[in-house]
């Protein structure tokens, strides 16, 4: 089991950089594209999402807390930016230390419910391709593959030869 509470002010100062950080390291690992861009493109897209930083419309930005209250993790959860009627998960991060313990499914299981309650029809996540654990946990719950997004960095490709092209 696991209970879901709102963010202080001062977590969530804390939880944006360190969550911007995390996610560009990510999506640089994902999608090739250097860090720097990708710190970038990660703290406009907070921006965007969090307009009013933990005051934004609809969104949830929540400790994770263990069955002994110890705050094992962060959910973020608002809606979906491009489909009405869909919550959309952003975030959920169990600390190292804490997984393996049931607590992400537990943190999930939790955010569906939320969602429910808040009148969301659906929920929806991504995740990276590498994130083969994150991958299992979501096809035990349930989530299905909506679509998949591939792509090859071209930056050793070298110059094509027009013969053959």
């Amino acid at each position: 089991m696991v209970t879901l509470r709102r963010m202080t002010g001062d977590e969530f100062s804390a939880w944006r950089e360190k969550s911007i950080l995390g996610y560009a390291e990510d999506l640089a690992q994902a999608t090739g594209v250097g860090v720097e861009s990708a710190r970038e493109r990660a703290r406009n897209q907070f921006s965007e999402l969090l307009p009013d930083g933990s005051a934004s419309e609809r969104t949830w930005l929540l400790r994770v807390l263990d069955d002994s209250d110890v705050d094992v993790g962060v959910l973020w959860i608002g809606p979906h930016p491009e489909q009405g009627g869909t919550a959309f998960v952003y975030e959920i991060e169990i600390a190292e230390q804490y997984r393996g313990r049931g607590l992400g499914t537990a943190a999930m299981t939790a955010a569906e419910g939320l969602a429910a309650q808040a009148g969301f029809a659906q929920i929806s996540l991504n995740v990276f391709g590498f994130n083969d654990t994150a991958r299992r946990v979501y096809d035990s719950l349930g989530y299905r593959v909506v679509s998949t997004v591939m792509s090859k960095s071209l930056a050793d490709a070298g110059e094509p030869d027009p013969a053959e092209a």
